[in-house]
């Protein structure tokens, strides 16, 4: 059981930085931030750049790994995202995982002037981006002419430090993202059942949760994969017992051990933010982050 977190890009660079190196320092096997323009309550404050944030990231650690949780299409473009991946990779020596999804509803969804797209056209959009974003980082020049995306000789030499490329964390919970997982995916992501965060009960949630492992078993055999080979990462904090896992360290190897039972490899947790959902006592946090991977690796 590997434990990561995240780490909101909220803070000035001044401030930031202290963040970013001391999720180091607790041993995180992985910090990842949220790749989006603005988001929920957090519209009106601080929002910086993900990939600028995890390239300044990049030059203050050493050994942890790096990634979004999720890039989405909503206003990524193949072509630019690949060669701002391939630079980011290159700088942090090959610590970067992609994680990425569909998209939904928020604010980025219509912040360059669009339309918000129905889940369908999302889907539709996610099932051509990421096989040519696959290509871009793994060849080198690519054109290609579909539906959504274009790409005119697109040239990305040296590629990346990571290869074939960097690996990819695909949020799904469907069908058509769940193949996609299947086929692209070194891992996959999920945050649960949204439809249970308000009523549900960790129980239900769990079992919605084994619901979705067995649909990406179904999807990696149907791709003639090995069930067992994709990581399967959850990102806390949108689950019916979302405050539960950083009340103590008890509770979180609880939780994170229940989770464990399920097939899971990766818990993030979220790095605490006062007055926010997120907000949590920073001792505990840290003392889950040096104590609970040694508790959990030795059951």
């Amino acid at each position: 059981m590997r434990l990561s977190t995240v780490i909101l890009p909220i803070h000035r660079w001044s401030e930031g930085e202290k963040i970013w190196r001391r999720a180091e320092e607790l041993g995180f096997h992985a910090a990842y931030t949220y790749d989006h323009l603005s988001w929920r309550s957090f519209r009106d404050g601080p929002w910086f750049g993900a990939l600028p944030t995890l390239t300044a990231a990049a030059v203050v650690t050493e050994r942890m790994r790096l990634g979004t949780l999720v890039t989405s299409p909503n206003f990524r473009h193949p072509v630019t995202l690949a060669k701002e991946l391939i630079s980011l990779d290159d700088i942090s020596g090959g610590r970067v995982t992609l994680g990425i999804g569909a998209g939904g509803n928020g604010f980025d969804a219509t912040a360059l002037g669009q339309e918000a797209w129905t889940p369908r056209e999302r889907a539709d959009r996610f099932a051509e981006f990421v096989p040519l974003l696959d290509r871009l980082l793994t060849e080198g020049a690519v054109t290609h002419r579909g539906d959504h995306y274009a790409a005119v000789e697109a040239r990305n030499v040296p590629g990346c430090v990571q290869r074939p490329r960097l690996p990819f964390a695909v949020a799904a919970t469907g069908p058509r993202g769940m193949r996609l997982a299947a086929r692209y995916g070194q891992a996959w992501v999920t945050t649960g059942d949204p439809k249970l965060f308000e009523a549900g009960t960790p129980e239900q949630s769990r079992a919605a949760l084994r619901g979705q492992l067995d649909r990406l078993a179904e999807a990696c055999a149907a791709a003639g994969r090995d069930a067992a080979e994709p990581d399967r990462i959850l990102l806390t904090g949108f689950t019916p017992d979302r405050a539960r896992p950083l009340e103590s360290l008890d509770a979180f190897v609880d939780f994170a051990g229940r989770h464990a039972e399920l097939g899971f490899d990766e818990i993030v947790v979220h790095t605490p933010v006062p007055d926010s959902d997120f907000a949590a006592d920073e001792a505990v946090f840290e003392q889950i982050a040096t104590e609970a991977p040694a508790q959990l690796n030795g059951c």
